[in-house]
């Protein structure tokens, strides 16, 4: 019985015994999802503590049977995702979003370089790039923007992501493959007009 199974299990005897429980252990993944998608680090802990809140109301009416039968991961990015839509459907200009995992707190360090002298540009070199990825992201259509971001930022497998998505694998697959083909193009688009640019 895998973690979240046992949590499962948990939940339906002793909801509020393992609600904490389930809290400390998907709290973090949850606030990433919602700061990969909303790009807003207050939005992001608002949709989070929301997304709980809404998880234990769930619990506490569904049947033991059904509670042991979720699959926790998905189920709970299914309610962050529905609340980030929700919040970027209300607000005009959505924020950058970022895809840096060091900036989920917004605190990270960054990484050691082998060469201090090289530390500065190697940091602004990485931001950049960072920023650029998040910006192309950010410009996804919805229907492919959140299935990269589940895939790619989460780690969630893709019977994990159909279930998330409530649509068949198979076009969850074709989903990222495609978002992702999006990205390459808007990449290296943009690196072509940005070397027209040098040399103009």
């Amino acid at each position: 019985m895998d973690t979240d199974d046992a949590l499962a299990a948990g939940l339906a005897t002793d909801l509020d015994g393992s609600f904490e429980t389930m809290v400390r252990g998907h709290q973090d993944r949850l606030y990433t999802i919602a700061h990969r998608f909303l790009g807003d680090p207050h939005e992001a802990e608002d949709v989070t503590q929301d997304a709980l809140v809404r998880a234990y109301r769930a619990l506490a009416g569904y049947p033991a049977a059904q509670v042991r039968e979720l699959r926790l991961r998905p189920w709970l990015a299914t309610i962050v995702l529905n609340l980030c839509r929700n919040r970027a459907a209300r607000r005009r200009g959505p924020n950058p979003l970022s895809i840096d995992r060091d900036s989920v707190d917004g605190g990270g360090l960054p990484e050691p370089v082998a060469d201090p002298a090289a530390a500065p540009a190697a940091v602004l070199e990485r931001h950049e790039a960072r920023n650029r990825w998040a910006s192309l992201v950010r410009q996804l259509p919805p229907v492919y923007r959140a299935p990269v971001v589940l895939r790619h930022v989460d780690g969630l497998t893709y019977p994990e992501l159909a279930q998330a998505l409530d649509r068949p694998e198979g076009t969850v697959k074709a989903q990222v493959h495609r978002g992702l083909a999006l990205l390459r193009t808007a990449y290296e688009t943009a690196e072509r007009l940005e070397r027209e640019e040098m040399t103009a």
